[in-house]
């Protein structure tokens, strides 16, 4: 019994010592979102072989509204690829296969070498001759080359046969020609190139989206212009206090928002929305304010939120909108940062919009529009003066406002612009 003891443990121990050597790890497509179930595998981070450290990022996966990280579960080397760019991937897929342990940069070579054995076999095989062991039997390559030197005089001859043969008057036809060597036919009307190019996730889901709510949404604009006068003076007073105390940049965006907040007090449909089956029969009211302000980025327009604006001052919805735009154009946005929104700000006047109209973001109810500042002769108190005016376009679903309520309530906003100081005493 004490011999077999004493041989027990040994054996364990030798089995558990195999089986971590051997270990791997299957990374999986993580959870996205409740509503996303697949995205696009759009590239690899790194490439078999590599050594990759715990929580470090292998994969990007692009979905409907952002892009997800796939990182490392633990440490350990690149085995594996369970599937390949562009292919579409699902919650829980395999995705790549992990040999857990590892040094860093020494099993990375290993592992690299045997996908590719055979070109790297050929690549050795041709790069032989030129030193090392081989050089020995490449010794004897000398007299062929030489013999191929003799027959030169021959090759120029038949060299010269081509114009014999462009002297004969049959042509190929240039169907049967290369693509290249094919004649090139110039349009009259000059260069007419096409390119296709496959819509991401986000642009079609944005092209869904805005076509649903053209198709729900009973949409109705209305217009305004606000002389931009006191808000661009108190701006310029106070820009440089702020910036300095806080850090923050202070616009224009966060004085919109705190005015259509204030002017949701009296038009409060204008923060509801209608829920329901069959296109709706309840209107939900709400206490709070969500901005979704809406920014442009390389693969489409996204609007992330601002939660909780109506608890916050000018400095910090300007705080929050600078940390929201920096997420979004670095393409680190999360799907928390995106959900939800109960009205939205849409700046098209940083690209020099004049006047438009903008689409509302299904379930909210009304979307404001602001455009670009431009100097205009304006009546004040009689005279002709020139101000800088700002035209605003309040987008809104007719089936929950009726026009008076819209109206008012842009024109609060227009109120609050134009005379910050009322803002205070809102």
């Amino acid at each position: 019994m004490a011999g077999r003891t004493a041989i027990l443990p040994t054996q364990t121990r030798l089995f558990s010592l195999t089986s971590r050597s051997n270990e791997e790890k299957i990374v999986k497509v993580p959870d996205m979102a409740e509503s996303i179930t697949e995205g696009t595998l759009k590239q690899f981070s790194k490439q078999v072989g590599d050594y990759v450290e715990l929580d470090e990022e292998i994969a990007t996966i692009e979905t409907d509204k952002i892009d997800v990280a796939v990182n490392a579960p633990a440490a350990g080397t690149i085995k594996e690829f369970l599937a390949n760019e562009e292919d579409t991937v699902t919650v829980g897929q395999d995705l790549v296969k992990l040999d857990l342990g590892g040094e860093p940069g020494q099993s990375s070579e290993k592992a690299k070498d045997e996908p590719k054995s055979p070109a790297s076999d050929a690549q050795e095989t041709s790069s032989q001759p030129e030193g090392g062991k081989e050089e020995s039997k490449s010794s004897p390559a000398p007299p062929p080359k030489q013999e191929e030197k003799k027959p030169e005089p021959p090759k120029q001859e038949s060299k010269q046969q081509p114009p014999k043969q462009e002297s004969k008057p049959s042509k190929p036809s240039p169907e049967k020609l290369p693509t290249e060597q094919k004649p090139k036919v110039e349009s009259p009307y000059g260069s007419r190139e096409e390119r296709r190019v496959k819509m991401n996730r986000m642009r079609l889901r944005i092209a869904e989206r805005l076509k649903q709510s053209q198709n729900t949404a009973a949409s109705l604009t209305t217009f305004n212009e606000v002389d931009m006068s006191a808000l661009m003076d108190m701006r310029k007073r106070y820009k440089d206090e702020i910036l300095k105390n806080t850090g923050v940049k202070l616009g224009f965006m966060s004085a919109f928002s705190k005015a259509a907040i204030l002017a949701m007090k009296d038009i409060p449909a204008v923060n509801a929305s209608i829920e329901g089956p069959g296109g709706g029969d309840t209107i939900v009211y709400r206490d709070y304010v969500d901005v979704s302000v809406a920014v442009a980025t390389e693969k489409g327009l996204v609007t992330p939120v601002v939660r909780n604006a109506e608890a916050l001052d000018l400095v910090g919805i300007e705080q929050e909108i600078a940390n929201l735009g920096k997420k979004a154009r670095d393409n680190k946005l999360t799907i928390e940062d995106m959900a939800g929104g109960t009205f939205t700000i849409s700046n098209g006047g940083v690209f020099g919009s004049l006047m438009g109209t903008p689409i509302i973001n299904l379930p909210q109810t009304a979307v404001l529009g602001l455009h670009a500042i431009k100097d205009k002769p304006v009546a004040i108190n009689g005279k002709v003066e020139i101000r800088p005016m700002m035209y605003l376009a309040l987008t809104y679903d007719h089936r929950l406002l009726d026009g008076r309520e819209a109206v008012t309530f842009l024109v609060k906003i227009k109120e609050f612009i134009e005379d910050p100081r009322k803002m205070l005493l809102a």
